[in-house]
């Protein structure tokens, strides 16, 4: 197979729920990320192969094939093809597989990989209210299937994690955060959007300019993290504030051929060096991860203890808790700058915008290695170990 880089990496603002971003069509955030990324390359879109987004709710305005939508609207080359992929929370990492597999096998030489979710305006499950339930009778008498909320409840009785670990966990990811971005570590990564333009009943003179994540809480504490409510389980851990936020953003990164990378002069942020999709127990739904991280690593031909910096998507507290005492992570190398709970979920976009985020810590702190791994709903898991160059 041939070398895959990754040349730049970019993502929109975290907006939160009814936020910032909430006037703004996700494929139009997936095309204002498409054009910053070419001004930031100075790579000529017509020279793109191929455009693959991730995508989970795909219904209304994100039912349209974002990918291809987002292009067009950027004023792209109508002869540049899109692809959108749905493996729930995993689908824009599985984005970024698809396109390494295309540049790898030679099918490609220039690939953009992305995501985009906006889960004000396409609320999650929307496309379940349209003909019936997505489960059906054989897969229930199989399987006691659960929510996502009820699967994060059950890792915590079987990791017996308690509500205030689950609490602390959730302060730290928004601190860690809030000193990030004090710090300008995500100034870098982030493309800034001005609702006056991109939004759809936008106003010429609005000249507001969104370049900060809305959704880091600097002013939590524990004493107002144990003040909600259970959301899932009477008596439940789980609650709004140690779970991940509902959000809207885009994300996207381009990959190459280490030759086409040359050819264009740009020098790559790293190379991919393993990727893998496992499914799991769909009961307990969300312990994938730990396969999936197993089977990267095996891949990359590397060791845990090779792994200079985790990132292990925040759907909820007990996820990453669970998978750091699987693999006796310690915490100063696991999503050293936030993750999903303070810096939101926006579904289809979450697997890159966690790339982006990895890809940049890692040159950074002139790091060698990150792994990246998500827990999907119905049990699936994507993983991804990249080494910067």
């Amino acid at each position: 197979m041939r070398d895959v880089v990754i040349v730049d990496a970019a993502r929109t603002p975290t907006g939160k729920y009814r936020g910032g971003l909430s006037g703004i069509r996700s494929d139009v955030l997936g095309s204002a990320v498409l054009d910053g990324l070419c001004n930031r390359t100075s790579i000529d879109p017509a020279t793109v192969d191929d455009v693959v987004f991730g995508c989970v709710t795909q219904v209304g305005e994100q039912c349209g094939n974002i990918a291809r939508t987002a292009l067009l609207s950027a004023g792209w080359p109508e002869t540049i093809p899109g692809m959108t992929v749905d493996r729930k929370c995993g689908s824009s990492e599985s984005a970024i597989h698809t396109a390494f597999t295309q540049v790898a096998a030679g099918v490609s030489d220039i690939v953009i990989a992305g995501g985009a979710e906006s889960m004000t305006r396409v609320p999650m499950g929307g496309n379940r209210d349209v003909h019936g339930e997505p489960f059906g009778q054989s897969l229930l008498e199989r399987y006691a299937l659960v929510s996502q909320g009820e699967a994060a409840e059950r890792i915590s009785d079987e990791w017996n994690l308690s509500r205030r670990q689950l609490d602390t966990y959730a302060l730290e990811s928004h601190q860690l955060a809030a000193a990030a971005a004090d710090h300008g570590y995500f100034d870098k990564q982030i493309i800034a959007i001005s609702p006056g333009k991109w939004a759809e009943s936008a106003d010429p003179a609005d000249t507001d300019v969104i370049q900060h994540d809305e959704t880091i809480r600097r002013d939590t504490d524990l004493v107002k993290l144990g003040g909600l409510k259970p959301a899932f389980r009477r008596d439940g851990r789980l609650t709004a504030g140690n779970s991940s936020q509902i959000s809207d953003g885009a994300a996207a990164l381009v990959l190459m051929s280490s030759d086409a990378a040359s050819a264009h002069g740009l020098d790559p942020l790293a190379r991919i060096r393993a990727v893998t999709t496992v499914g799991a127990d769909p009961s307990m739904m969300l312990t994938g991860p730990i396969p999936a991280t197993q089977k990267v690593l095996q891949k990359a031909c590397l060791s845990i203890r090779d792994i200079d910096l985790f990132e292990v998507n925040e759907a909820f507290a007990p996820v990453p808790l669970m998978w750091a005492h699987e693999f006796a992570i310690p915490r100063e190398k696991l999503n050293v700058n936030g993750g999903a709970i303070a810096l939101g979920h926006p579904l289809g976009a979450s697997g890159v915008r966690i790339m982006t985020t990895l890809l940049h810590e890692l040159r950074r702190r002139d790091a060698r290695f990150g792994l990246q791994t998500m827990c999907c709903a119905g049990g699936l898991a994507t993983a991804t170990v990249v080494e910067r160059i």
